[in-house]
């Protein structure tokens, strides 16, 4: 009986050895005698026991947040950045035998490339430009990664940490350009407003009558305000005929 009993544990230990079974997301990179076999999956299939290895691998899309990086810019500001890094594994085969940790080295490639480009970039380019910096992260570590068959789907930035002293700065270079901007926009509309005086003026230049019937209007305007004083606007015309030249006086004398 004890001997039947420790059969089948031999057999179960060895069907446990033979008998894998692999998920759709994944697939088993298979060794025989360390050389390798291929990849296989997904589903059931057996293994020769003591003679094969398996190493099961994900083929999910993977990500990671690099932690935040020091780093200098192309114009020698201080800043701190991190981001986020979407890669999965195309080739399982590569992933096993190309690199001892795919996950592991992928993270350090993200981390060292993140400071070498960001190394490259001003401040400007690093905030309005980022969909740029963006594609220019993912092809340079989708390239490095390609060998050990990973690819690198997306890469964000999603944190631009600046010091105290630059948000001054840059709050205070906002509000002067603001104030350009009001003052260039103030200039225009006085420009505009002259430019339609200028040609009202001329319109009753050639008309007298027009200039009686606007110094009329002008009047009834102020009447309306219920002002107990009436000011009414005199033409120069008539103010010029009532003051005497002074040639004028010394001849009549």
């Amino acid at each position: 009986m004890g001997m039947w009993i420790t059969l089948g544990v031999v057999i179960l230990i060895i069907l446990s050895n033979t008998i894998r079974v692999v998920q759709e997301y994944e697939r088993g990179v298979i060794f025989r005698l360390g050389r390798l076999v291929g990849a296989k999956g997904p589903g059931l299939f057996l293994l020769v026991p003591i003679v094969d290895r398996m190493v099961k691998i994900s083929l999910r899309t993977v990500t990671f947040d690099v932690t935040p990086q020091e780093v200098i810019t192309k114009d020698n500001v201080p800043v701190k950045v991190n981001a986020v890094v979407y890669f999965r594994v195309l080739e399982p085969s590569k992933a096993v035998v190309e690199v001892e940790n795919y996950q592991l080295a992928t993270m350090q490639i993200a981390q060292t490339t993140l400071r070498g480009v960001l190394g490259q970039s001003e401040l400007d380019e690093l905030l309005s430009d980022r969909e740029i910096i963006n594609r220019r992260l993912q092809q340079i570590i989708d390239e490095q990664t390609d060998p050990w068959g990973i690819k690198v789907s997306i890469v964000e930035l999603k944190e631009v940490e600046l010091p105290e002293t630059m948000k001054r700065a840059m709050a205070r270079q906002a509000e002067s350009e603001r104030e350009r901007r009001a003052k260039i926009i103030t200039a225009e509309g006085e420009f505009q407003a002259s430019e339609k005086i200028l040609a009202a003026s001329r319109v009753l230049e050639g008309s007298p009558l027009a200039i009686q019937l606007r110094y009329l209007q002008t009047a009834a305007e102020i009447s309306t305000e219920k002002n107990s004083t009436l000011v009414f606007p005199l033409p120069l015309d008539i103010i010029s005929s009532l003051i005497k030249k002074p040639g004028e006086t010394e001849k009549k004398g």
